[in-house]
């Protein structure tokens, strides 16, 4: 009888295969055993007899009293193990006929859901023959005791308590047991998070600039490209200042080219007075003595022809006069006897050519004695300064030009320079000597006030002289009066400044007003330094013995 419940059965199997299968251990009480299918027939083509239906146990319902459990005997097949875990079936309908009830027609022949497998392979997930059963993943939380064992077949099971839920993990047929689910993982750090998006924003930003940076490098910016200025501020300076004193005195500093003779030159002179005369030195207009043109060009561009006033190659300065010209601006002069070493000086001139150029250094030095000229071989040319030393920058063309004090006075005539390879002094306005390495010298103005002031009033300069002749090819310290003159006159003048003092002949002059000489320059360096009538105190030794003797200066025409 069918009553709707899964009946289970084992398939029939071919007498080859159901040969080589192993025996199975008897079955314990605990089993529910399973009849095998006789080989003898299954190998029949048809049944030889109908077999009663095997009787169906209802697990869910307790039987009654009044039924007696049935006591038909089973029959002894091999007991096969139960699956670990069986899942429900749908019911199977046995191979072999069944009866039909009393009175009704026999039913068709039904044909098992499943072919014969000669493997003989369970299909409801036991184990087959050839493989041991997958391991079981069991929960990892602990496992409830083991219930107590199923019933024979026609025993009802004792009622089961509700059984607690467990924690189960994803089955891996695979996996190494309970502990092979890793447990999850922790959760990151929001703090971790945000230095990594620091770190990360960092670098995108850097890269963003360094690629900007790289950009307006080399292409010079994006966008039109607008330089930061200063606004225009006022153009006054503190009077006192470089550019306060070159402002008010280009006005006053002039350009002077010059030719005639086969030769031509260029320098610099400042103007004197508003009658237009201008203060230059000799070798500036030299070409021009004789007969040349001399063209004064001003700071504002304005040009004027000049003539010669007078000259003197001893003190190496010379006056040009301008006419015709307005709005002439003199130049103050300084007293140079003021002057100390380490002043601030401001020099305009225009060298090679350059005019109105402006600049600037310091008294060096004091009463450097110099000479200059001297080309013409016979000592007509040689000039006498006792000069002013400075590292103003100093070049051919800056001849004539002013030196300047801290107050815009000039205190100096800039005359000569010493070169690089120090051949000689002077600039010679021709630029055919080396440019300014710091050594410059200037006329004191005191001495070139009282030469301007001869030449514009009687067109010649006198020079303080002792009335002696020296001896040139002295070798010693100090200067010494020779024993013959020029031209065999005596060397000490009858009746002279000298005479009158009670120098000889072979005296050593070494001081002069107390200041050492080495030289016979020297001495006419010192004494050009004064005017005519002056008194000086000259040192000298005669014999072996210091003596002091005080000598009124005369005066001589210069040339």
């Amino acid at each position: 009888m069918n009553d709707g419940k899964p009946n289970w059965w084992s398939r029939p199997s071919t007498p080859p295969e159901a040969a080589r299968i192993p025996t199975p251990s008897p079955a314990e009480e605990d089993d529910f055993p399973l009849q095998a299918p006789d080989p003898a027939e299954s190998a029949a083509p048809e049944p030889a007899a109908e077999a009663p239906a095997a009787p169906k146990v209802d697990m869910t319902k307790e039987p009654a009293a009044s039924e007696p459990a049935p006591t038909e005997p089973m029959p002894s097949a091999p007991a096969v193990p139960a699956p670990a875990a069986p899942a429900p079936a749908e019911p199977v309908t046995a191979a072999e006929p069944v009866p039909a009830p009393d009175g009704q027609a026999a039913p068709a022949e039904r044909r098992p859901l499943h072919e014969p497998d000669e493997y003989r392979t369970p299909p409801y997930g036991e184990p087959g023959p050839w493989a041991p059963a997958p391991p079981v993943q069991h929960p990892a939380a602990p496992v409830p005791a083991p219930q107590a064992a199923v019933p024979p077949q026609g025993a009802v099971p004792p009622p089961q308590g509700p059984v607690a839920p467990h924690a189960w993990g994803q089955y891996d047929p695979w996996g190494a047991g309970p502990g092979a689910v890793p447990p999850p993982a922790p959760k990151k750090s929001r703090r971790g998070l945000a230095l990594v998006g620091a770190l990360a924003f960092a670098l995108l930003t850097g890269v963003i600039g360094g690629g900007v940076g790289a950009y307006v490098e080399r292409n010079g910016g994006i966008g039109t490209v607008e330089l930061p200025q200063a606004e225009a501020g006022s153009a006054d300076r503190a009077p006192d200042s470089v550019a306060g004193i070159a402002a008010a005195a280009l006005p006053g500093v002039v350009t002077l080219h010059v030719s005639g003779g086969g030769s031509a030159g260029t320098g610099t002179g400042f103007v004197l007075d508003n009658r237009g005369h201008i203060l230059t030195n000799n070798h500036v207009v030299d070409a021009a003595a004789a007969s040349g043109d001399i063209t004064v060009t001003f700071s504002s561009g304005e040009t004027a022809s000049a003539k010669l006033i007078g000259k003197d190659t001893g003190y190496d300065l010379a006056v040009v006069q301008v006419t015709g010209v307005r709005g002439l601006k003199p130049l103050p002069l300084g007293n140079s006897d003021d002057v100390r070493v380490g002043d601030p000086v401001v020099a305009i001139g225009a060298p090679f050519d350059l005019s109105n150029t402006v600049t600037s250094g310091i008294i060096s030095a004091k009463e450097r004695p110099i000479t200059a000229g001297g080309e013409k071989g016979d000592g007509s040319d040689v000039s006498y300064v006792d000069a002013l030393q400075t590292d103003a920058p100093i070049n051919p063309g800056n001849s004539g030009g002013p030196l300047l004090d801290g107050k815009g006075r000039v205190i100096g005539i800039n005359s000569a320079i010493r070169a690089a390879g120090g051949s000689g002094d002077g600039d010679g306005g021709s630029g055919g000597q080396a440019g300014s390495i710091g050594l410059g010298f200037a006329i004191p103005v005191n001495q070139g006030k009282r030469v301007a002031e001869e030449l514009i009033n009687t067109g010649k300069a006198t020079h303080p002289v002792i009335g002696v002749s020296l001896d040139m090819q002295f070798n010693g310290d100090g200067a010494r009066v020779g024993d013959k003159g020029k031209d065999g006159t005596p060397s000490v003048t009858p009746d002279g400044p000298a005479a009158k003092a009670g120098l000889r002949p072979g005296d050593v002059i070494t001081k002069v007003d107390g200041q050492r000489v080495h030289n016979g320059e020297e001495l006419i360096v010192k004494i050009r330094a004064h005017r005519p009538g002056d008194a000086l105190a000259l040192t000298l030794t005669r014999d072996g013995k210091e003596l002091t003797r005080t000598v009124t200066l005369g005066s001589a025409q210069g040339t």
